[in-house]
């Protein structure tokens, strides 16, 4: 019962941080830009998709991966090239009408995540600090699991990446004090 309580104060705070992070502070925008012209971009971008998915433009064929010559070629053709990462949904964005399910799917994401964390806080018998402080490295495993392939392979700019480091690191870490407190009471 400690842990289950643990864990939904962790993901209550960890959810109300998020919203901080995004909607008060600047880190939820670090590194995001307004494009424009945006019409004209999603009409270009429509009939190069086979459908919603993620798309990276250039991009070479899965089957000619293993094909050094295609992969050569694709290298030499592409070199100084633009490059973009590309979510695309024809359906549009549901969430700018209403936020409703993105927030109960969020917070539900967040009191799993804090369930875990209250578990691995409870293995030993770790004081206050260290629990705080396990907290805190977990945060950065998420990100360096997550976050850093994204900006090494799909080229995601810096500054968003480590605005993620901090949403990750210090949002587990304020999440771990209320986790370590109730945690270590007494009687509790």
């Amino acid at each position: 019962m400690r842990v289950l309580i643990a864990g939904l104060l962790g993901g209550i705070v960890f959810f109300m941080w998020g919203a901080v992070a995004h909607m008060v502070l600047p880190i939820g925008q670090m590194g995001m830009k307004e494009p424009t012209d945006q019409k004209a971009t999603l009409a270009a971008i429509a009939p190069s998709t086979s459908g919603a998915g993620v798309y990276m433009y250039p991009s070479l064929p899965p089957e000619k991966m293993n094909d050094k010559a295609a992969v050569a070629a694709f290298a030499a053709e592409n070199k100084g090239s633009p490059f973009a990462f590309v979510i695309y949904a024809p359906e549009g964005n549901s969430a700018t009408a209403d936020m409703s399910p993105n927030l109960i799917k969020q917070i539900a994401g967040d009191t799993f995540s804090a369930l875990i964390v209250a578990f691995v806080l409870t293995l030993a018998a770790f004081g206050f600090g260290k629990r705080v402080l396990i907290a805190a490295v977990l945060g950065l495993f998420s990100w360096l699991t997550v976050s850093v392939p994204y900006w090494n392979w799909y080229l995601f700019p810096l500054d968003f990446t480590l605005g993620n480091l901090l949403e990750q690191v210090v949002g587990w870490a304020i999440s771990g004090v209320v986790m370590a407190w109730w945690l270590g009471r007494k009687g509790g």
